[in-house]
C-alpha cells in the first residue's frame, strides 16, 4: 500500500467544508450578542416640534436708481443723502427682508454707488443685487 499515488488525487471532492462556515456563523453570533444589549439601552431625547407651514410671504424688492448726477431714487421717488440710511434701517428690520437692487447710470460716478452699498450693509441688509441692462447687438 503506497501513499499518495496518481490514483488519489485525481479524484473530485464532492463534500464542503463546513468547519469555516460554522466559524464564520459563531463568531457572528457573538458579535449580535453583544450589540443587541447596547442596541436597547439608549438615551431617551425629547426633540422639538416643527410646524411645517408653507411659506407665502414673498420678499419685497427695493429698486434704488443712482443717476448720472448722483441722486438717489427709492422706487422711483426721489431720496437725499440723509434720509437714505433711515429708510434702509426700516428696511433690514422687517421680516422677511427685502432685496435691494441697485441700478447704476453708466454716467454715475462709482462712488456713489460705493456709498449706497456701504449704507445697506452698515444698516443690515443682506440680500443685495445689482440691475444691468443686456449689450445691444
Amino acid at each position: 500500500m503506497a501513499f499518495g499515488t496518481q490514483d488519489d488525487t485525481d479524484d473530485v471532492m464532492n463534500e464542503i467544508n463546513m468547519t469555516p462556515l460554522v466559524d464564520v456563523m459563531l463568531v457572528l453570533l457573538i458579535i449580535f450578542m453583544i450589540t443587541v444589549p447596547v442596541m436597547k439601552d439608549s438615551v431617551r431625547i425629547d426633540l422639538p416640534r416643527a410646524s411645517a407651514q408653507p411659506q407665502d410671504a414673498k420678499p419685497q424688492t427695493i429698486r434704488l436708481a443712482v443717476d448720472a448726477q448722483g441722486r438717489y431714487w427709492w422706487n422711483d421717488t426721489p431720496v437725499g443723502d440723509d434720509e437714505l440710511p433711515r429708510l434702509l434701517r426700516v428696511e433690514a428690520a422687517r421680516e422677511p427682508q427685502p432685496e435691494l437692487h441697485i441700478r447704476g447710470d453708466r454716467d454715475a460716478r462709482y462712488e456713489r454707488v460705493a456709498q449706497v452699498m456701504a449704507a445697506a450693509q452698515q444698516a443690515g441688509l443682506h440680500r443685495i443685487g445689482f440691475i444691468t441692462e443686456p449689450k445691444a447687438p
